[in-house]
């Protein structure tokens, strides 16, 4: 099997992000233990801490006596409302039984002078005062029913504020907490996402590549999943101002890059069309005549049917292919000398013969 087979080719891709995606899966697990020993450096602070407990206490004992008062106030006003019913009830009955008394006396004489018709008026007046006694005193409990609801009402209120004075403070302790505990994890990741990068820049083209690149998957998984959730907000300004370095950063890096190509580039299609084939690397010129575009200037070699001359009747594939490349100039296809068979003329033997593509041995 040939070293530059597509098939070599596809099964070391495979194998070279496995190697990639294994170690970078081993560094996320261990980076995860040190990350959660990393925050035991630190206690996470709780409401309870900054809760007035002495005010709190005194003012839950001052709400429990009022619900026990409150709860005795309501048992004695059921109670006057049904001796009040009960009066209520008797004073009518008497009311009824005095009707239907005086009915039968005025059949005998006037009632209005009998002692007995007095007696039995003051009776029922009896009755009057009772009940009316009865609901004097339920219009005293209710007041104090009603006096002891607002007094447990203001203890609820300052029981209220003694939360959100608290609350408040938890959460000044808990934003000092979180930038604690980002700066702790930046402390950690900070290193690994620039040594990533260095990585990322550096050795793209080292043999050792997969190694590199299984370590810069992981520095950005430990950045964007192990430092940017736990970035404090504020308003998102720490946040947004993260996002807008990177993307200066990468942004201006990436620019760089391009334009040192592009000027590359330019300058390489300046040398002549001999140097400019001395250059070309053996898995570059394969690519090149797979995708069928130029090893110098990347445009495409191939013609349309309607380009080529008239004259040229017998078209086939082949004819498709110029042997000069209409963009640069550079030779694309050259006759071997020994069987004067048409090949790339970057590519080291003839694909006829075999015999090694040296510039002697082509017409």
């Amino acid at each position: 099997m040939e070293l530059n087979s597509k098939k070599l080719e596809r099964t070391s891709k495979i194998i070279y992000n496995t190697i990639s995606v294994i170690l970078c899966l081993f560094l996320i697990l261990l980076s995860s233990k040190i990350i959660d020993d990393l925050d035991t450096t630190t206690t996470r602070p709780e409401i309870e801490q900054f809760e007035n407990k002495n005010a709190l206490t005194d003012l839950d004992k001052k709400n429990k006596i009022l619900e026990i008062e409150l709860e005795n106030l309501n048992n004695k006003k059921n109670s006057l409302e049904k001796t009040i019913s009960t009066a209520k009830e008797n004073c009518k009955n008497e009311q009824q039984s005095f009707d239907n008394w005086v009915q039968t006396r005025k059949t005998l004489g006037s009632p209005n002078k009998d002692e007995a018709v007095i007696e039995r008026a003051n009776n029922l007046d009896v009755f009057y005062k009772i009940e009316k006694e009865w609901r004097s005193q339920l219009s005293s409990e209710e007041k104090e029913i009603k006096n002891a609801e607002t007094i447990q009402a203001e203890i609820s209120l300052q029981i209220e504020k003694e939360n959100e004075i608290a609350e408040k403070k938890y959460e000044e302790e808990l934003k000092r907490y979180d930038l604690k505990v980002f700066f702790i994890r930046l402390l950690f990741v900070a290193p690994i996402l620039a040594l990533g990068i260095f990585f990322f820049i550096r050795y793209r083209k080292n043999k050792f590549w997969p190694l590199y690149f299984g370590f810069t998957l992981f520095s950005f998984y430990a950045f964007f999943f192990g430092l940017v959730p736990y970035l404090p907000s504020y308003g998102g300004y720490i946040r947004y101002t993260v996002g807008i370095i990177l993307s200066v950063s990468l942004g201006y890096y990436a620019i760089k890059r391009i334009r040192a190509f592009i000027e590359e580039k330019q300058t390489e299609l300046k040398v002549s069309t001999q140097e400019r084939a001395k250059n070309v690397q053996i898995e570059v010129a394969e690519k090149a005549l797979e995708n069928h575009f130029c090893p110098s200037c990347g445009k495409d070699f191939l013609i349309k049917k309607w380009e080529l001359p008239v004259k040229l009747n017998d078209i086939d594939t082949i004819k498709l292919a110029t042997d000069f490349c209409r963009h640069c100039g550079l030779e694309l296809f050259s006759n071997c000398k020994t069987c004067s068979n048409r090949n790339f003329a970057h590519l080291p033997f003839c694909s006829t013969c075999g015999t090694k593509s040296t510039k002697e041995n082509y017409l």
